[in-house]
């Protein structure tokens, strides 16, 4: 598999020059070992990689404008900002045990994070996981939203207006006013599912919830929350994207070391795609005619043709690589136009 991936390598894969002006395009991926490596989408390699300053940087999420990349470090309770310009650590703020997930929308950044270990039978209750809120001007946590436990994945609706994220250790979605962070609603998956990924379609009209134990995702209604199917994946299915016509849906399922393509509309799982080990996010190039899979236990970048399905080449040398944004922005798991 590996070598058929450098052996397909071509410059032919490589979308043309940005235009004049434009900075050229660029993918973001985290390193929990070695910060964040750089690719040129142009040429598909590896041109530098920045310094979190933190340990462990797991999601990783980039402003409108490709300024200030966003990075949450596991090992050291904090997130980074780093200009994009020149590589340089802009900020460090601190957020709270073990964040994971950063997502940036209209003037804020979103961090989910877990200030405290779930209680042992007999001892104190469960503590719950907290999503830090980020003003993007002044670069200050506002406040902080409790959220359910061990909570993953974070999408908003299509009008901003609300927050919706996963909930793992307890099988839940929860969705939030976005503004107040009242929540609105609670939805239950099945018991031990473990729901993880979440991604609104293009349309408005439903999410697509990952349950990584229960070898499925959920399709919810966006006007009620209610589970309106369940599709069967491979094993451990994790990040989910739509492409930008919402045409498809992808599915990393991350045990089966695949990447899983359904019709959007009917379910219908149309292709499989062979990655590397524990692939759990990807994104689309800003053409939208490729993938690049983060594949952690690969230790390396793999990029897809997302038309054919066709390996094109693998970026190596990005050890437990986790995360995968673009700028420009480009439909993915951690990210979106």
């Amino acid at each position: 598999m590996l070598a058929l991936f450098a052996a397909l390598a071509c410059a032919a894969c490589a979308p043309g020059p940005a235009p004049r002006g434009a900075l050229a395009p660029k993918a973001y991926v985290s390193s929990e070992s070695g910060g964040i490596a750089v690719i040129d989408l142009d040429r598909l390699d590896i041109t530098s990689t920045f310094d979190t300053g933190g340990k462990g940087p797991r999601g990783i999420a980039i402003t409108a404008d490709g300024r200030y990349l966003l990075a949450a470090n596991k090992g050291t309770g904090d997130l980074t900002v780093i200009d994009t310009h020149d590589g340089q650590l802009a900020k460090r703020i601190p957020i709270g045990k073990n964040p994971e997930f950063v997502r940036v929308s209209g003037g804020q950044a979103f961090v989910t994070y877990e200030p405290g270990e779930p209680g042992k039978a007999g001892d104190h209750a469960p503590v719950p996981a907290q999503i830090a809120v980020i003003d993007l001007k002044d670069w200050r946590v506002t406040r902080a939203i409790p959220s359910g436990l061990e909570t993953e994945g974070i999408e908003f609706s299509p009008d901003a207006r609300l927050l919706l994220v996963t909930n793992e250790g307890d099988d839940t979605v929860s969705v939030y006013e976005r503004a107040s962070g009242r929540r609105l609603n609670l939805i239950k998956t099945p018991p031990g599912s473990r729901p993880r990924g979440i991604k609104a379609s293009p349309d408005g009209q439903r999410y697509i919830v990952t349950l990584e134990s229960a070898n499925a995702f959920l399709v919810l209604d966006a006007a009620d929350y209610r589970i309106l199917r369940t599709v069967p994946t491979r094993s451990g299915p994790y990040g989910a994207a739509f492409d930008r016509a919402g045409k498809r849906l992808f599915v990393a399922a991350s045990r089966a070391d695949t990447i899983q393509v359904f019709d959007a509309d009917s379910d219908e799982n149309i292709a499989n795609i062979a990655t590397g080990k524990r692939c759990w996010h990807f994104s689309f190039t800003p053409d939208d005619a490729r993938l690049l899979i983060a594949c952690g236990r690969s230790n390396a970048v793999y990029v897809v043709d997302a038309r054919t399905y066709q390996p094109l080449r693998e970026v190596a040398g990005v050890a437990l690589s986790w995360g995968v944004v673009t700028y420009p922005k480009s439909p993915g798991t951690l990210d979106a136009p």
